[in-house]
């Protein structure tokens, strides 16, 4: 009995989280806790259940992750991680011992499927191509909030979490440092924009409006968080002119923030194209995303 008492002593604690309590994606409860050492973490079966492949075996995410098809697209650091489960004590007395994932594994496994759909392995394969769907619903859900803020608002941990620790959880969606450019806002986003606030649109001229940087950080970047915002404010050096000499998108990592980024500026195309005027897209954005109607900055060339 001593034997399994000093067993159970040396596994992480959960402080905040029941099974009474989960998040909810696509109509699927997933039981999520934050440990003692502020990882939060998903319940394997949930995870699994979230991909569409149902709660009944563990197994059945494992032979997914196994399949020829899928294996090749799956980085060496994420098997790492797919391979060590991480066991911990449930909250309350008597909490029993119970095995979970770091949450952002799940953004990262459904950019594996999402990159398999994009190459054409799985167009042989419908199941395959609905669980692609199902991953593409999710990542949908991570960019209008994010698993990390979705666990927090769960379980309750968000009114207790520190402000060192947001910009910890930031280097999950910053990179280090700055990654070579590449094209990352279509053509398309700067089209609408300017279709509706009346602007005439050059797509071959670099010129832009003043506003639009503003306007961006309030429909993209402080959607997805302000603190993130404010992160890459800090980070993206400027000229002597006082401009930025990068973009922010540069900071974002490739397995996380830039898939999380490019979702939220679908979504927000779909609502610019869908909105005749400016104020109707300002009505469609406050109905997406909650909040205010977007503000009428004062616009400068």
């Amino acid at each position: 009995m001593k034997k399994d008492v000093n067993k159970t002593d040396s596994i992480l604690r959960a402080t905040h989280g029941s099974i009474k309590k989960p998040i909810n994606l696509n109509d699927t409860n997933i039981s999520c806790y934050v440990l003692e050492n502020k990882q939060r973490v998903l319940s394997g079966r949930g995870m699994q259940a979230a991909l569409g492949l149902g709660q009944a075996h563990g197994t059945i995410l494992k032979k997914l992750l196994d399949n020829a098809i899928i294996k090749p697209f799956i980085t060496s650091e994420l098997a790492i991680e797919l391979e060590s489960p991480i066991s911990f004590i449930r909250p309350g007395r008597g909490g029993k011992v119970a095995q979970g994932y770091d949450a952002i594994i799940l953004p990262k496994l459904c950019d594996v499927i999402l990159e398999a759909r994009k190459s054409g392995v799985l167009n042989k394969y419908p199941k395959l191509l609905l669980i692609a769907e199902q991953c593409e619903m999710l990542t949908r859900v991570f960019a209008k909030v994010g698993i990390i803020a979705l666990i927090d608002e769960a379980t309750g941990y968000q009114q207790v979490r520190s402000r060192n620790e947001i910009r910890e959880l930031l280097t999950h969606f910053i990179s280090q440092e700055l990654i070579p450019w590449e094209k990352t806002f279509p053509d398309e986003y700067y089209k609408q924009l300017f279709r509706l606030k009346g602007w005439t649109y050059d797509p071959l001229s670099v010129k832009r409006p003043q506003v639009l940087g503003k306007i961006t950080n309030t429909i993209i970047y402080d959607v997805l968080s302000p603190e993130l915002r404010k992160e890459l404010q800090i980070r993206t050096p400027k000229s002597e002119a006082g401009n930025y000499v990068a973009r922010f998108h540069q900071w974002m990592t490739k397995d996380i923030g830039s898939p999380i980024l490019k979702g939220q500026l679908q979504q927000v195309i779909v609502l610019m194209k869908i909105s005749p005027t400016w104020l109707h897209f300002q009505r469609n954005f406050a109905r997406a995303f909650g909040g205010q109607q977007i503000l009428d900055f004062e616009e400068k060339e």
